[in-house]
């Protein structure tokens, strides 16, 4: 025969005079990125049912309810971060907008950091993996000889790396984003390093 579990007397008093089986009907609107906000009345009486419920329920679903509150409040923190990151964003969009534009045709939004069996090439949020043998080959295109270069390359990412142009939006040969990579790996790499 198992034990009921004691309930502490202030939850005792606090529960005495609730009825037990009726549910409160509670009419909320939700905002989607906003938290939840109930008026005053609303929040008692969700409070009240639940410690209505509480004595009902066994340890793993007090267990259950303690656990999801901290995910809920958790989350609830998220959002609040999540709001106030966004209206940082528009600020600082509304404010740097030119310059940003200014930077986003720079070279430096490509990046190469190399992985030790590989390189990794950044391009703004998104990224590809490169081997050593594909960067040699990348090396060997931006160094070759002729004025078609940007066309090499980019015949190189058609028959080899189509996935770079889910990465890089490079439109065709002519692309300006073509010109800034190869300058970058003309720069960065020879076939004289060792760790290429």
């Amino acid at each position: 025969m198992l034990k009921k579990k004691e309930i502490p007397a202030s939850i005792e008093s606090i529960i005495q005079g609730i009825p037990e089986e009726e549910p409160v009907k509670i009419k909320t609107e939700v905002k989607i990125k906003q938290p939840v906000k109930t008026e005053p009345r609303v929040k008692d009486e969700l409070a009240k049912e639940l410690i209505g419920i509480l004595p009902r329920l066994d340890e793993e679903g007090l267990a259950f309810l303690i656990k999801q509150a901290r995910v809920h409040l958790y989350n609830m923190k998220v959002d609040e971060l999540n709001i106030a990151a966004e209206d940082a964003h528009k600020a600082s969009v509304r404010s740097g907008k030119i310059t940003n534009q200014k930077k986003a045709k720079k070279s430096d939004v490509f990046k190469f950091d190399s992985t030790g069996s590989g390189y990794y090439l950044r391009y703004q949020n998104n990224g590809a993996m490169f081997s050593k043998k594909e960067m040699v080959t990348l090396v060997k295109i931006v160094n070759g000889t002729g004025t078609d270069i940007t066309g090499r390359l980019y015949n190189w990412f058609v028959n080899e790396r189509s996935d770079v142009f889910r990465v890089i939006p490079i439109k065709d040969k002519n692309d300006n984003h073509l010109k800034t990579l190869a300058g970058l790996i003309k720069k960065n790499f020879n076939l004289k390093q060792k760790s290429l």
